[in-house]
């Protein structure tokens, strides 16, 4: 038994409550190192012999197992040890150590249950089918907003060009978006700003002129609500632009400004070439740092943030640079938010491992980037194979609350990356298959505009071409794949909201598949990373809920006895 490989904590992702009267409890091991795993636990203040409960392990990567087990009391208060079994030897585990019985005064903790512990992202976020889009890029549905600098729609991109896309073509181009079967719009910022991108915001409270103006935004909104689509907008508050108000004021009086500490200036007079102030990224000048530590700069942004719910109903925020923003700013802003709407989605954008900002006292969510970079190793790349792949997602989930890992924005590309489609090197086969796991894999799928028509581009500025729009030109066939899959979600509400377990993983093959289930729902997701055809053998997969003595291909309709089921080259079978 490896006791260096044994961890748990009473709190965060290894003990949290998911009803008022139900603990959620975790254990790592050495991988495979145990024959069974469990629990003795009662209530904290003792009166009753303990209850014992099995844990079952729930992912594996290449180093540990992690175990979970709910655990029920009606008094809320727990009081728990963990028994080690690895086949040859049975120790406790506690809070103090290792021990061969229990001594007094050893046990981990889980104080109580308290109501407001009872924290979970917006139920119409987990596993809600996201799209995003870049609105100069979309759709140009009113050329006489347009900028007197803007280019061909089809013209190669450059970092300034301009397209003319804005909010009356997305009005216009709706009908798209409610075919596909998207839950969500997430927009890149739609604030007044001299770029494309609008990530140097000149005005917080304005609208782009070239983008629409208030009414534009209401009427897209009313819109998308009428259709049940939630509308999610993007802010940065790490950095504003060069034009912005308070950046102005301080160019203009140095030092006597009332708003030079808004930001980090070095020395005065402010000099912008190179820049002798903080900046978001190496010396951006058009993008000074905002200080959000102190208090005037805070209650701005904070109002910003209950502004737009409070006076156009937008459905939650997605936050640009989110980790270079201090802890205590977001705590507050989460709270500002929530007054307004109890149920807006809050995510942050960040690139790594984000567990610290998803405890519920800051954002519901993150950009799952460290999903997106296991699908372009495995699916794209090839630089990785089945095993690993199941390594790199299981990192991944045992981080997070399930509640969290429903309502992961799981990305294969965006904005700043290049086109999921590119990086496979055209290879719509390839593409597909990433875009089969996407849709049935535990998190909220994100859609890159014109992902779903086969678009492709380096990286950014070619990432973010004017969208495809003729039917000549945009591949039927994978538009038709992601609303399939989006429509299996929709059917079947284990898709969106199951548990979500690896149960086949051979690099041999290259075959990954897992199993999502609840409530006795179970379906088994395979998927053939090869460009030749292979089989699974069904009677030897571990399934979570009961083995079926048949099931049925969601795909194709056909139906199977538990036996070897063809896979075809790059090809999925889902199977219920």
């Amino acid at each position: 038994m490896l006791r260096e490989a044994v961890h748990h904590i009473a709190h965060g992702n290894y003990a949290y409550p998911v009803s008022e009267d139900t603990l959620r409890v975790m254990l790592r091991t050495a991988k495979g190192d145990m024959k069974r795993v469990s629990v003795l636990y009662q209530d904290r203040y003792g009166g009753s012999e303990p209850f014992v409960a099995t844990m079952e392990v729930v992912a594996e990567d290449e180093l540990f197992s992690f175990y979970q087990v709910d655990l029920k009391l009606d008094t809320k208060r727990f009081g728990y040890v963990f028994l080690l079994d690895d086949g040859k030897n049975q120790v406790f585990y506690t809070e103090k150590g290792f021990f061969d019985d229990v001594p007094p005064n050893t046990q981990f903790h889980y104080p109580y249950i308290a109501i407001r512990d009872l924290w979970e992202p917006p139920k119409w976020a987990q596993g809600a089918v996201v799209y995003q889009i870049f609105p100069e890029r979309f759709a140009n549905g009113d050329p006489t907003n347009d900028p007197s600098n803007v280019e061909p729609w089809d013209a190669q991109p450059t970092v300034t060009s301009q397209k003319g896309g804005d909010l009356q073509g997305v009005i216009d181009r709706f009908g798209h978006l409610v075919d596909l079967g998207v839950d969500v719009i997430y927009f890149t910022p739609i604030f007044e700003a001299p770029s494309n991108h609008k990530y140097d915001t000149v005005d917080y409270y304005r609208i782009d002129p070239h983008f629409g103006d208030e009414d534009t935004v209401r009427k897209l909104i009313e819109l998308a609500h009428e259709n049940g689509i939630k509308v999610v907008f993007d802010a940065v508050f790490n950095h504003s632009g060069y034009g912005f108000f308070a950046f102005q004021d301080v160019l203009e009086h140095g030092e006597d400004s009332p708003y030079a500490h808004w930001f980090n200036i070095d020395s005065f007079p402010v000099q912008t070439e190179p820049p002798n102030y903080e900046t978001f990224a190496n010396q951006i000048a058009t993008m000074p740092k905002l200080m959000t530590c102190h208090d005037d700069v805070k209650e701005y942004f904070l109002e910003v943030g209950r502004y737009w719910v409070r006076e156009f109903g937008i459905d939650g925020w997605r936050l640009d640079v989110a980790n270079e923003i201090d802890h205590h700013f977001w705590r507050e802003f989460r709270e500002a938010v929530k007054s307004e709407n109890p149920d807006a989605l809050i995510v942050g954008e960040l690139w790594h491992e984000a567990s610290e900002w998803v405890r519920g006292d800051q954002f519901d969510s993150v950009m799952n980037y460290s999903f997106q970079y296991a699908c372009l190793d495995f699916f794209a790349k090839n630089t990785i194979r089945a095993r690993a792949f199941a390594n790199r997602l299981a990192k991944v989930q045992v981080n997070h609350t399930q509640a969290v890992n429903l309502s992961m924005f799981n990305l294969l590309d965006s904005h700043d990356t290049e086109r999921f489609l590119t990086t496979c090197g055209g290879n719509v086969q390839k593409m597909a298959l990433a875009v089969a796991f996407q849709l049935t894999y535990e998190g909220a799928p994100m859609i890159y505009y014109g992902d779903e028509v086969g678009m492709e581009g380096f990286n950014d500025p070619d990432c973010r071409r004017g969208m495809i729009w003729d039917p000549n030109e945009q591949n039927e066939d994978l538009l038709a794949w992601y609303r399939r899959l989006i429509a299996l979600r929709r059917e079947h509400p284990v898709l969106r909201l199951g548990h979500c377990k690896t149960v086949w993983a051979d690099s041999a093959t290259n075959i990954y598949g897992f199993v999502r289930f609840n409530e006795g729902e179970q379906v088994l997701v395979l998927l053939n990373n090869q460009a030749k055809p292979q089989s699974v053998d069904l009677t030897v997969v571990a399934w979570p809920v009961a083995v079926p003595k048949q099931v049925r291909d969601l795909l194709t309709d056909e139906k199977f006895a538990l036996g070897e089921v063809l896979l075809e080259p790059y090809g999925a079978r889902i199977l219920s």
